[in-house]
This record gives C-alpha cells, structure tokens and sequence, in this order.
C-alpha cells in the first residue's frame, strides 16, 4: 500500500509555518521548516505565478514534488511542518535532479532519518 504524505491545510498553520520558521535554501526550491510537536510531519507545496504561468506546467511541478516526498515519507523524523517553495530555475529539470535537491536539503535540515 503507497504511503501518503500529511499535508498542511489550515490557514493558521499556513500563517505560523511561514512567520515562525527557519529557511533552508536550495538551488531549485527551498524549505520553510518548524516544529510541531505532532507525530509526523506535514507539508505543503507551494509553485507561485512567478514559476509559471500556465496551470498545467505549475500542477506538473507540484505532483512531481508531491511523488517524491509519497517516497520519502517513511525516512521522515516525526514533528515537522515543512513548505517546500519552488523556484524558476526548477522548470525544465528532470525529475532525478529535483528528488536529488530535496533528498540533500532535507538531509541538511536533519529531518530525514540516516540509514
């Protein structure tokens, strides 16, 4: 059975992941990151106008990271909300190069469990 992530929904979680959070920068996205004191972590993926202005390019980014986070999911220490904010530089890259920059900033954030 495919594992789903936990996704952030509420407004005043929006509100204080953004306010309250440390930022991790990336090459082709970066990670807004805080505690939550829960038992997993959440996410929410945000690709802005700015990336794209055409709705089918901007939902194909955010699937793609959404895959990818489905993958790494079960490595993932418990109690973090974490915003993932694309870039323009991620338009046009392969999908191993975006799980690559994801996979090393969430091992650079400490997040992902090492095996």
């Amino acid at each position: 059975m495919a594992v789903k992530y936990c996704r952030i929904k509420k407004r005043i979680d929006f509100e204080n992941l953004f306010r309250k959070s440390k930022t991790i920068p990336g090459k082709l996205v970066f990670f807004k990151v805080k505690k939550n004191g829960m038992d997993s972590s959440r996410f929410c993926v945000v690709v802005g106008l700015k990336i794209a202005k055409k709705a089918a390019i901007r939902n194909k980014t955010k699937r793609r990271i959404k895959e990818i986070l489905r993958n790494v999911y079960p490595l993932l220490k418990p109690g973090f909300d974490i915003a993932i904010i694309t870039k323009k530089e991620i338009l046009g890259k392969k999908y191993n190069t975006i799980a690559e920059e994801i996979n090393d900033l969430l091992k650079s954030a400490k997040i992902i469990e090492q095996r």
